[in-house]
């Protein structure tokens, strides 16, 4: 038996949804203003609310609240809105994988990085993808993980470079390596190199960390396990860069990624203290849509990512462990190895 609808016959009518139709709804979508969504698509307006009502005519379903000021989504279109966001960047990667089937890393890429890797792994990775696949055409993207999660569902960029894990059933992941977290504090506080850093060491301090929104903030508290922030000052910052001056300066101290040391530790006046094992760390790694038809390019941008993974040098002041036998004894973690 097939299902009466108020727009005729569901079961029969699906099959002539259209990519124009979820190509209009989406722009709608995005808007919610017909005026708007229909200079987006390059049509006229009574052009794209014909076929915004032949949509929820084939649908079976009201997507919209019409209203003098624009339009609003009903709850059902707005899940809809999100399926055809999806079905119409599958379709998207669909055609560059046609286009480009039997090249690897060709045509067109659009690359999500968050704030806290782009600056380093970026600038090495560039110029590897420029040399070794001069055909492709990579468009970057740099935002916080959640802005990345819905764009990457929503078809506008490809494949992201961010922390993993990524909790959504649509997105498969590929580690590529583990980022260590140091402890950095201010020159002044000449810390041993014979002490390793524990939470105990950051309790009672003025901790610095990147504003709210920021995966790299999450991870420094779950590490720190600060249940309330109250300790925790962010002045608003969205750049390690600009955390790492404040450190510099005396204000406090805070939790670095290992790849960020070759660039942020130049000319500073900070010293890096490694913690007790597990020294706490992130995943870094690649996150594209599962139904994605390239990834055999994600998993080759993988590779170059592993080549580009800047390597700490020596001027980045670490206060390493001794490695003396008293080094390798038990120890209270945050205590003094005699040498």
């Amino acid at each position: 038996m097939v299902e009466s609808t108020p727009y005729g016959f569901r079961g029969l009518a699906v099959a002539h949804v259209t990519l124009k139709q979820l190509r209009y709804f989406a722009a709608l979508a995005r808007v919610q203003h017909f005026g708007k969504a229909a200079d987006m698509c390059a049509v006229t307006q009574p052009a794209l609310s014909m076929q915004i009502r032949e949509f929820e005519h084939n649908l079976g379903l009201n997507l919209v609240e019409r209203t003098r000021s624009g339009v609003q989504l009903t709850e059902k279109g707005r899940n809809i809105s999100e399926r055809a966001a999806r079905i119409l960047g599958d379709v998207r990667s669909l055609i560059e994988y046609a286009h480009h089937a039997d090249q690897l890393l060709a045509g067109s890429l659009k690359l999500g990085v968050i704030p806290s890797i782009a600056p380093y792994l970026l600038p090495p990775l560039l110029p590897l993808i420029k040399a070794s696949y001069p055909e492709l055409e990579l468009h970057v993207r740099e935002t916080q993980t959640a802005n990345l999660i819905e764009e990457l569902i929503a078809g506008k960029i490809d494949v992201m470079l961010l922390a993993l894990p990524v909790d959504h059933p649509d997105i498969d992941m590929l580690g590529l390596f583990q980022d260590r977290f140091l402890l950095a504090l201010p020159r002044a506080r000449k810390m041993s190199g014979g002490v390793r850093a524990d939470k105990d060491m950051i309790s009672g301090e003025r901790l610095l960390l990147l504003e709210e929104g920021h995966c790299l903030r999450d991870q420094a508290l779950s590490y720190c396990s600060l249940t309330q922030v109250d300790s925790v000052n962010t002045f608003g910052a969205s750049s390690l860069s600009t955390i790492v001056e404040m450190v510099a300066a005396g204000y406090g101290i805070t939790l670095l990624p290992e790849i960020c040391l070759p660039i942020e530790m130049r000319g500073r006046s900070i010293d890096l203290v490694r913690f007790v094992n597990p020294e706490p760390r992130r995943t870094i790694g690649l996150a594209w849509r599962n139904s994605s038809p390239r990834r055999r390019d994600y998993v080759e941008l993988g590779r170059l990512l592993q080549q580009a993974r800047p390597k700490l040098g020596g001027s980045a002041n670490i206060a390493a462990p001794q490695t003396s036998a008293a080094a390798r004894t038990p120890r209270r973690s945050g205590q003094r190895v005699k040498s």
